[in-house]
This record gives C-alpha cells, structure tokens and sequence, in this order.
C-alpha cells in the first residue's frame, strides 16, 4: 500500500476543522510517558540509503538456511507467485466486506469459487466464507451441532489438535457446555473405538474427531459415524491440513467438516491470519455461521453474485444470529481460491502424493536410526508422523539446531505418555538431502555414545 504524505499546510487544515491546535495537542488523551518524544533509530535525522542499510544490516541477524520438519496445524507449502500479484491488487487488498454486491461482484465470485471448491473436495453440499481459522472453526462447528440437535454435551478425541481443544474450551465455559476426552489406541494413534463408544451418549450434540489426527493418523471415519449416529449425535471431522485432500477420502459421513485452509497458498506469518472453513450438508444451511455467496442471473441473462446468507449479528438480530465470528475474510479465501485454480483438481493430487512420499520416505530413514522407532505404525498416515527416541526431545532438539534442523515438535507437553515423543512434518518443500543430514544427527548419538564407553573403559573421564 503506497505512503501519501500530508503537507505541513494540509495538516494544519486538518488540525483546524477537528479543533486541535498541534499533533500533540491531538494525542493529549495518551498519558505521558507512554508517548514516544525521540528518534527511534539514532539521534540524528538519516537519508533513506542509510535507513535502508540498517535494516538490511539487522534482517542478516536473521536465522537462515535452516531445514525445518515443523508441523502441528501450520504447514510449509511452495506459494505461487501469482497469488501475491492478485491479492495486492487494490480492489480485494482494500476492500472490507461486500455489502454492495453492485459494486463487489469480483470479491463476491472469489467467495463462489472459494466455497464451491471447498465443497467439492470436502464432499460437503456447501461451505462457508469464513471462519478466521481452523481452532475457531471446530468451536463454531461444536455450538452448531449444539443448535441443530437441542442437545448439549460434546465428546472430544484426544487426538484433535490440543490448541483446537483450548479454544473449544474456552468456547464451552460460558456455553455451559461440558466435554468428555477421549483417548486413542497406542498401536495406531486413532481414536479408540470402544471408549467412544462408552462417552456417546443420549445428550451428546457433537462428536468432534481430526482427519489426519494431531499425530499425523487418518482416522477410519466411518466407523466413527456409525458410533456418533447411531445415538444421534453429529459428526465433526476437522481437518488441519487441507492438501491432504488430495489424496485422503474426504468425510463424506460427516454431519459436518471444520477445516483450515492455510496450506492453500496462505503464507505462515508468525501464526495467522490464517484462513477456516465450515462446510456441511444443506439441511444443516441456517444453523452455519458466516456467510454464503451465490449467483443468480438479471432479467438480460446476465450471471451475477449475491450474498446468499448473512447469519451474524452485524445483518439480523442478536438473538437469531448463529455467530459474530465471521469478519470478512475474503482476503485470505482468495489465496486459497488462486492456489486451488493454479494447482487443479489433478495439480492437487500429485502435491498431496509428493508430500505423502517425501513424509514416508523421511519416516523410515529417521526411525531406522539407533535409539529411535516410528509410532502408530497400524494405520496410515499423511504428511506427519511421531518418532520415539531413548534422548530427550530437548537434548536432540539443541543437537539438530547446532546443524541448522529445526526438529520436531516434541509431545510430552500435551500428552504426558509421549514424554520421549516427537511430531515431525514432511511437505513437498522438504529435501531428500534434509531428511538425511537429520537422519545423521540422530545416527551420531550412538556414535558418541560408544565413543564415550570406549573412554571410560580407559580410564578417561568423559562429559
């Protein structure tokens, strides 16, 4: 966004007509020492090639050239230059929300695309536009299920991602909304049948299961609606990792599927914004929160789009509104809408078999490794995958980093049984030649374990 400056002359005008006699008569209100009164770089004014300079000077302090196996919710995925030259365009990178479909008709069908795209690879009847990310797009998925069936209680596999389960928490305490956890069967990280079996009950709204699992598992999902529907409750089946799409059946038994869309050419940021979705069946439609897009035709035969639905508090009354979540959107939901017209319905399948090879591949090599074995081997899994070693992940985590690794994610945080566990990820970005510069790391603990045996049967004291 360009920087237009105002005239010293311009803002005295502009000073005037609001009836402030300075900039700091203007900011007045702010207490004192919390206003800035100095330069923020150096004691004297610079020129913009020294401005420029100092901040190139700062960014090489930077950590790079690291290889990354990170995961958990937020994916590494190649982004299209394309995307970034079509969102910056003024006319969606300034726009809010399309109240004026006369004036937003190319913000409106980005949304129609976004929404019939993400239907079609959920099997859904149609999706939503939108939730701000996948963790608030499972919560507002649970206090649906809740309107639909009356009901309100939920039981909720261990296996959803924890930060999922923290905002459904916080959600659930002034929704007067009790949980049941529900764990998973250590040989193949899914959720275990028979205590969810035994957690379902008459009052349960809403059965919430994740496909690939917080361990990189996919779950067997129609063995999980036939427990969920059997006692009349919903199936929600979220979904962290979307381009596993590609490859994995989608739910089509779901009642309804909470899904975020980062990994569709929607950049890392530090953590957001990122971009969710809730897609369900159409008798399901008035009780989705967000807002739909759809199309209609004028009296020439001309296509046009509309907003369809609009369920918010900010369009109808508090107490008919479903949410208040979902502010505009649109921004984030064309990435992922440019991301999935580059790539294609055949595109898509084979990015989602480059990532289901290089995480197998990756897999094997690292719990081949001495002192090191691969978890939940009894069921498939996608692009991530749990590794179990006799190190702690704290120690093997400060020997990767000394090789430029950023390792996995260790578990013991959430899952106090997984204390010598880690989450590893493996996308299309990752090398070969990372895989097995990890790998090596992992092989030199032995290494130097022997060495150190070899010292003290010496006699050498060893560190």
């Amino acid at each position: 966004m360009r920087y237009l400056p105002k005239s010293p002359a311009e803002r005295e005008r502009m000073l005037a007509e609001i009836g402030a006699r300075s900039i700091d008569d203007l900011f007045a209100i702010i207490p004192a020492e919390y206003r800035l009164d100095r330069d923020l770089l150096v004691p004297r004014q610079q020129a913009e090639s020294e401005i420029i300079d100092y901040f190139r000077q700062a960014g090489e302090k930077n950590a790079s050239g690291y290889a990354s196996f990170l995961g958990a919710g937020a994916y590494r995925h190649y982004r299209p230059v394309i995307i970034d030259a079509l969102v910056q365009r003024g006319e969606f990178l300034t726009s809010y929300t399309p109240y004026q479909a006369e004036i937003t008709q190319g913000t409106l069908q980005a949304i129609f695309e976004f929404q019939t795209m993400i239907a079609e690879l959920t099997g859904m009847d149609l999706a939503n536009a939108s939730m701000y990310d996948g963790s608030t797009g499972a919560a507002e998925a649970v206090m649906m299920a809740v309107r639909v069936t009356g009901r309100h209680k939920a039981v909720v596999a261990a296996t959803v991602h924890p930060e999922y389960r923290e905002v459904l928490a916080t959600y659930a305490k002034h929704q007067s909304l009790p949980s049941t956890l529900v764990g998973y069967e250590r040989k193949s990280g899914r959720v275990d049948l028979a205590a969810l079996e035994a957690a379902v009950t008459e009052e349960t709204a809403a059965v919430l299961v994740q496909s690939p699992n917080f361990f990189g598992v996919v779950e067997d999902i129609p063995a999980l609606a036939e427990i969920a529907h059997r006692k009349g409750a919903l199936l929600l089946v979220s979904i962290s990792e979307a381009v596993s799409l590609g490859i994995v059946r989608p739910p089509l038994e779901a009642d309804i599927v909470t899904m975020e869309a980062q990994s569709f050419g929607v950049p890392l940021s530090y953590g957001g914004p990122f971009c969710g979705v809730i897609a369900t069946r159409e008798k399901f439609v008035r009780q989705m929160p967000g807002r739909l897009a759809g199309q209609t035709v004028d009296t020439a035969g001309n296509r046009g789009f509309v907003l369809t639905l609009a369920t918010r508090e900010q369009h109808i009354r508090r107490e008919k509104a479903t949410s208040n979540i979902c502010t505009n959107q649109a921004l984030v939901a064309l990435m992922a809408t440019v991301f999935l017209a580059v790539y294609g319905r055949e595109g898509i399948r084979e990015l989602a078999e480059h990532n289901l090879a290089k995480a197998h591949y990756a897999a094997r090599t690292l719990g081949a490794q001495p002192g090191t074995k691969q978890l939940f081997t009894g069921a498939p899994h996608f692009h991530e995958f749990v590794l179990e070693t006799e190190e702690s992940p704290a120690s093997l985590a400060e020997r990767l980093l000394k090789e430029k690794i950023v390792g996995g994610i260790a578990l013991g945080r959430w899952y106090p049984e997984l204390a010598h566990c880690t989450l590893w990820c493996a996308t299309e970005v990752t090398t070969r030649v990372q895989i097995d510069r990890a790998a090596k790391v992992l092989a030199a603990r032995l290494e130097m374990t022997e060495r150190n045996q070899a010292l003290k049967g010496q006699g050498f004291k060893t560190v």
